[in-house]
């Protein structure tokens, strides 16, 4: 069915909107990490915070977004449908705001009202359902209903953004390595909630022929790990993870394991030990997400180290702490959820000291 000339111009000026916030936002910065100097070996943390919506997640809702526009699913006046209570619907709201479309998301009713209230303060509005489980299939139900666009992010990450450049999240951080003294990583290390990002980073390496290798880390209660390790697509864990933004329980259909090199679980107490070594080391304020990045990107550089190698490490700053002042850095909710973060820490800061991950 051909769109209305109007509804064409309409949506021709939609994408024009969402590329010049691409113009505008998308070249964030890439931080260096301290390391010993003797060690030989650079870590890079690509800084997705600085974003206009806060997160990693603004690039992904801008795609799923203009994924929907190219292929002629959303049009003037269409009702955008997410199931998400996190970054990727607070990114999604700014977007639809940006273009004029109205922007509802299904959310567990247990969200925190500090996430909902990110969400409201672009005009989404927010759906709630008593069971999480059933996010996916009141999205779609909501979309059939009031003949809305399902965005479906933890289907369509993986091919909502271009892989092969486009200044994708990829691309990006290859060209702002091409000056460093080891400008090709030997890993790069990412979180998987959808499994977009693993997915760009995947594929790219592999467009670009690049020996780069690609580790996801996997929060506890989360099914990737496993579901990876074993092949098993259908791997389940039914529990949420603590670390918001990554982990899955169960095993999203964006998720590529096939361009992933290596999943390595990572234990919710190091992770946040490891956002409170950051602020301390670099004055960044990250979510727990980038203390998982963090923790895997020592190990592999411990590895890096006990082997005699020399190179660079790449991660993400995956969104600022200020979102996660009443959990993650909160003392009071660290107790409540049985966590003792001294033994990490003083892994960590062992690890900093000598190069060696005990």
């Amino acid at each position: 069915m051909t769109p209305h000339p109007r509804s064409r111009e309409w949506e021709l000026n939609a994408i024009r909107v969402l590329e010049a916030d691409a113009n505008r936002s998308a070249d964030t910065h890439l931080h260096v990490f301290p390391l010993p100097a003797e060690w030989g070996i650079d870590l890079y943390l690509k800084d997705e915070s600085v974003h206009p919506t806060g997160s990693l997640k603004h690039r992904l809702a801008r795609s799923l977004i203009l994924y929907g526009l190219v292929n002629g699913r959303i049009h003037e006046g269409t009702t955008l449908i997410e199931a998400s209570s996190g970054s990727t619907a607070v990114s999604e709201a700014y977007f639809a705001e940006m273009i004029g479309l109205d922007f509802v998301t299904v959310v567990p009713r247990s969200t925190s009202a500090e996430k909902i209230r990110f969400i409201e303060f672009y005009g989404g509005r927010c759906h709630y359902v008593d069971d999480p489980t059933e996010i996916y299939a009141e999205a779609e139900r909501l979309s059939s209903e009031c003949g809305g666009y399902y965005l479906d992010q933890f289907t369509l990450a993986e091919r909502a953004t271009d892989w092969r450049g486009n200044n994708n999240i990829a691309e990006s951080v290859f060209a702002q390595l091409v000056l460093e003294r080891y400008p090709i990583p030997s890993w790069i290390v990412v979180g998987a909630g959808t499994g977009g990002t693993s997915a760009t980073f995947g594929r790219y390496v592999r467009y670009r022929r690049h020996p780069t290798q690609v580790a996801v880390v996997d929060p506890e209660n989360s099914a990737y790990y496993e579901g990876w390790r074993t092949g098993d697509a259908s791997h389940t864990t039914g529990i949420p993870s603590r670390i918001e933004g990554i982990g899955r329980p169960r095993i999203e259909p964006s998720f590529i394991g096939d361009v992933v090199d290596e999943v390595l679980p990572i234990a919710d107490a190091a992770s946040l030990a490891a956002i409170r070594v950051l602020q301390e080391r670099t004055r960044y304020w990250a979510g727990g997400s980038t203390g998982t990045n963090l923790v895997g990107a020592f190990q592999l550089i411990a590895r890096m180290l006990a082997s005699g190698e020399r190179g660079s490490v790449v991660t993400l700053i995956c969104d600022g702490g200020a979102r996660y002042s009443a959990t993650h850095y909160n003392d009071e909710w660290i107790a409540e959820q049985g966590l003792d973060l001294a033994p990490e820490r003083a892994r960590i800061e062992s690890f900093l000291a000598s190069g060696e991950w005990n």
